[in-house]
């Protein structure tokens, strides 16, 4: 109850930029289970093209987007794995007209174990799971593009 009344005692454009962030993150989680990647990738791509411009005022800041997607994880944490915040957060940025970059690394554990990670860089910073990334052997760069 005390998460209801947090949630709506924020401003409207907090409110639905969260929604967005939770219905997204929850999509792009049961389209990683149902689909093949590439699809999934050309559905997100094909989302980010649809931009809000810079005099809307639903065209949040990279931090109010990156609050969103981290709270709607905490919120829903089935759905939150690295990669699938990593592609929430993409697709908002891009959708706001921000560069938006997943990166994907590696890292060999104790025995033969791999630990994956994903985060997203914005004009050369990480925005979001960008903790310890000089652990990380860069594997690939998923390119934030608009059709």
């Amino acid at each position: 109850m005390r998460g209801l009344r947090k949630f709506l005692r924020l401003p409207s454009a907090k409110r639905r930029l969260l929604v967005r962030a939770a219905f997204l993150l929850g999509t792009i989680r049961l389209g990683l289970w149902l689909l093949p990647f590439q699809t999934l990738r050309h559905l997100l791509v094909r989302l980010s093209s649809s931009s809000i411009t810079s005099h809307d005022p639903e065209r949040s800041s990279k931090e109010s987007v990156v609050w969103a997607v981290e709270t709607a994880g905490r919120h829903l944490t089935r759905a939150a794995t690295c990669l699938t915040l990593a592609l929430t957060v993409q697709v908002l940025l891009l959708r706001r007209g921000y560069p938006a970059i997943v990166h994907i690394g590696a890292v060999k554990m104790d025995g033969e174990q791999f630990l994956a990670h994903a985060w997203v860089e914005s004009e050369g910073q990480a925005v979001i799971g960008g903790h310890e990334l000089e652990r990380y052997t860069h594997l690939a760069s998923l390119e934030g593009k608009r059709v």
